[in-house]
């Protein structure tokens, strides 16, 4: 059992243990055992208070003060003045307020258990001939590893010999895979798209990017100070105002019994309630929209947010490649073209071919069984449809095979980042197919409202390169691009634009957690992101859709209100009726009563947070 959780548990027995006791005294009274009442109220209270001074210390050698003692004051005169069920009755607010609290933070963080497993544990060396599993630790640079298709690549190293077809996105933020060829670098953390291939390991496990990756979210998790309790941040004024209307009612009267209901109209259990409440409501309202938010901390920060950190491989853009346009040649059909292309692609692994074929079948086509296909690894396929010799693969395997040079006017209007795949059929170029990570759609209107939500400066942060992210942010209306970052320059860029106000960072890559983790609030696209963005986020969304962010929002903001709404009225409430007691007019149990009909106004309050 984690930490979290065993202090979870002992805060639901505290609530629990003091309701039982409470009603056990009750019905002791009623039977005719009065005697026994006040020691049961007595006994289920002490560990309530016993724990709660344990906080206090604790609280006061970190230097925070807060409004429980105000709650340890209320409880310890109740007992010592002999008003035992007045004790209870707090004792039971204050409890329960305590596991609505502790409720509200169990959805909080989750370990990076996710990051972590999708290190490899392990990696195929060669060794005299023969291939051997052995830990990563036992790698060594001048190792030779091979990496099969699907694995992710275990340690830094280089290409040993012939192409390596590397999907980059979870580091790079790049959704297009990238072809390596013989001497080449590889980094750590990329997935094998294509076949497999042998790699010259370059570092130690340990010094790898991808472990590297993993540190810096650890450090950054680490490093970011926790928000204090909205609740804490009336403490001291409040706690003044309490201890001196006691003190006077005390001094002035000479009765300690008006001090002991001043304490107890005080406790201030709408403030310990209504906060996590409505906070609680709002994450259970968010959660139907599929957006999980970790905890009251985050919601809080989020309803605060001016700055905006954004991704752009998986986050503004869709994270696939499509394809967005067709050049065609010597009046063939683009569908023709097409229908050839994803016929012959049948037969290919290559991702690029995947996403043709996966268009073919989208438009409905019926396609054609290739025969003699022959497929040259990160360069094309040939073969032959319906008895035509046909090509697909890039610019210069295709003019390299049917003699030309290919056509320059394509490679001027084509847009940075995209990629062509040039099909010919008989010997001629019909056509050219441009694939490229689009944009969401909506995007341009998405960061419109959030500018009418209050978020003051929007940055684009990515891996890609600049007339990549220069394309991509053409007519968004950013404050800035920021391109080629690697994870630890996206931390330094989020940590830099908190002058300017709490910062969000939205993102969905490996390459992201670092920066997710070290943002005032993170959010996570988890339907299609990576394990690890969605563990070093405060918000995961759950569905892909990055139209979430605005109930997400809007949600935690309304929520936010309604707590210092239902904290302000408890305030205002326990002020008068601490006057009232003061004067003689409470005595402690009827102020305890009292502050459970104030409780009780102010959850119904918070309970709001869960509406529309």
């Amino acid at each position: 059992m984690t930490a979290q959780r065993a202090l979870s548990v002992s805060r639901q027995f505290l609530a629990a243990l003091v309701a039982l006791g409470l009603a056990a005294g009750v019905v002791l009274r009623f039977a005719g055992h009065g005697a026994w009442s006040g020691p049961v109220w007595t006994a289920v209270t002490l560990p309530v208070l016993a724990v709660l001074v344990v906080q206090i210390v604790t609280s006061l050698r970190r230097g925070d003060v807060g409004l429980d003692i105000v709650a340890a004051l209320s409880m310890s005169a109740a007992l010592a003045f002999g008003e035992s069920l007045a004790a209870a009755i707090v004792a039971l607010m204050y409890s329960g307020g305590q596991f609505l609290e502790a409720y509200a933070e169990r959805a909080a963080r989750r370990e990076m258990t996710a990051l972590l497993s999708r290190v490899p544990r392990t990696a195929l060396r060669h060794r005299d001939g023969r291939l051997e599993e052995v830990e990563l630790d036992l790698i060594v640079p001048g190792d030779r590893l091979l990496i099969r298709q699907g694995d992710v690549v275990p340690v830094d190293g280089t290409v040993a010999v012939g192409v390596a077809i590397l999907d980059q996105s979870a580091l790079t933020g790049e959704s297009l895979p990238v072809k390596l060829v013989a001497g080449e670098p590889v980094l750590s953390g990329s997935t094998n798209s294509g076949d497999a291939f042998d790699l010259l390991a370059a570092r130690l496990a340990a010094e790898s990017t991808y472990a590297g990756v993993v540190r810096l979210v650890e450090a950054a998790q680490h490093s970011r100070a926790p928000m204090a309790r909205m609740a804490d941040r009336f403490a001291m004024v409040f706690l003044a105002v309490t201890l001196a209307l006691a003190t006077a009612a005390w001094w002035l009267t000479g009765d300690p019994i008006r001090a002991v209901a001043v304490l107890v109209v005080a406790t201030p259990c709408p403030l310990i309630l209504a906060v996590p409440v409505a906070l609680v409501s709002g994450l259970s309202r968010a959660a139907k929209l599929g957006i999980l938010i970790k905890g009251g901390r985050a919601i809080e920060m989020l309803a605060r947010v001016a700055v905006l950190v954004i991704d752009k491989t998986g986050t503004l853009t869709v994270g696939q490649a499509r394809i967005v346009a067709t050049r065609v040649f010597g009046g063939v059909d683009a569908d023709e073209v097409l229908r050839l292309a994803a016929s012959l692609d049948q037969a290919s692994k290559h991702i690029i071919g995947q996403t043709i074929v996966a268009a073919a079948h989208a438009k409905g086509m019926s396609l054609a069984i290739p025969t003699d296909v022959v497929e040259t690894a990160g360069e094309g396929v040939a073969g032959r449809v319906e008895g035509r010799e046909v090509l697909v693969g890039g610019l210069r395997y295709v003019a390299g095979k049917i003699g030309g040079d290919g056509h320059p006017v394509f490679d001027h209007d084509r847009p940075p980042g995209a990629l062509a795949a040039a099909v010919a059929a008989d010997g001629k170029l019909i056509g050219v197919l441009v694939l490229a990570d689009e944009l969401r759609a909506g995007t341009e209107q998405l960061l419109a409202s959030l500018r009418q939500l209050g978020i003051e400066r929007i940055v684009l942060a990515t891996g890609d390169r600049h007339d990549v992210a220069k394309f991509v942010g053409e007519g968004l209306g950013l404050d800035a691009v920021r391109s080629e970052l690697t994870p630890d320059q996206k931390v330094l860029l989020v940590l830099s634009e908190r002058k300017n106000g709490p910062v969000m960072m939205i993102g969905d890559g490996v390459n992201d957690a670092p920066a997710l983790a070290a943002a005032d609030i993170g959010m996570a696209m988890g339907a299609r992101g990576t394990a690890a963005s969605a563990e070093a986020a405060d918000v995961v969304l759950l569905v892909d859709r990055l139209d979430r962010v605005l109930p997400a929002i809007g949600i935690a903001r309304r929520s936010r209100r309604i707590a210092r709404q239902s904290v302000v009225a408890g305030i205002g409430l326990s002020v008068i009726a601490m006057v009232a007691a003061a004067f003689g007019l409470i005595v402690p149990v009827e102020g305890a009563l009292l502050q459970e009909v104030i409780d009780v106004a102010v959850i119904f309050n918070a309970l709001r947070a869960l509406r529309g």
